[in-house]
């Protein structure tokens, strides 16, 4: 037990450390009052499309690499990279990236919290969740994947509750990968859909005007009839 507590403190010290040296860092390049103006996001957005249509294989590794840094070890979610990485590189290859960067992220998170975390987190989930130790004894990747679909978890969360049922890495990247694509793929349509604004509007448009253009309201319906599926999932996967 005495070592658990040292080893939280470790992680929540260093976690606290980057975020810091991030912050601090973000903020001597930027000012408060830039990062939130229209013109700060119109004048990054050119910025960025001409340095990833000059050199995409780059700019892509970097969005990679970011990503999967932004999960593990920054504990971040995915609805933020989602979105930029719709805005810079579209859905396609934004999607691609994103999935990619969260689902591999997310397995560094998973074989870590399965190394020094597993006891505290049998502890604490351990009875909560035995009804799903059942099932993923039964087929693995199907409830991974299952799971990783209908979530009902925080990501971070989402990504160390499996270590109570000690699943295959292997397992895990893959149902990652294919389960999170629906809600990414959305998360990023909305994202390429912003850019589109940003790029036909030299001044910021009236809510409305953004929300009823079908490169917005599209994916954002879609989005709400996929939260409405997953509950109803949810309600199903983790009750029976």
């Amino acid at each position: 037990m005495e070592k658990t507590k040292k080893i939280k403190l470790i992680i929540g010290l260093s976690y606290l450390l980057m975020v810091c040296l991030f912050l601090y860092f973000f903020f001597s390049k930027f000012s408060l009052q830039e990062i939130t103006s229209y013109d700060f996001l119109k004048d990054n957005r050119s910025y960025f499309i001409e340095l990833k249509n000059s050199n995409l294989l780059f700019v892509s590794l970097i969005f990679l690499i970011l990503t999967i840094l932004w999960v593990f070890p920054f504990l971040g979610f995915g609805s933020p990279v989602a979105l930029v990485g719709g805005f810079i590189f579209g859905k396609w290859i934004g999607t691609t990236l994103v999935v990619f960067g969260l689902s591999i992220g997310a397995t560094f998170l998973y074989t870590f919290g399965n190394f020094f975390l597993k006891d505290l987190i049998r502890e604490r989930f351990l009875n909560k969740f035995r009804k799903l130790e059942k099932k993923f004894k039964k087929s693995e990747f199907i409830y991974l994947l299952i799971y990783r679909f209908v979530g009902g978890v925080p990501w971070q969360l989402s990504c160390l509750l499996p270590t109570l049922f000690n699943v295959k890495k292997t397992n895990f990247f893959f149902a990652s990968l294919i389960g999170i694509i629906p809600q990414t793929f959305l998360a990023v349509s909305i994202g390429s859909g912003l850019e589109k604004v940003v790029d036909e509007n030299a001044k910021v448009p009236g809510l409305t005007d953004i929300i009823f253009l079908p490169d917005i309201y599209v994916p954002i319906l879609a989005f709400f009839f996929l939260i409405l599926l997953t509950l109803f999932l949810r309600n199903f996967f983790y009750k029976n």
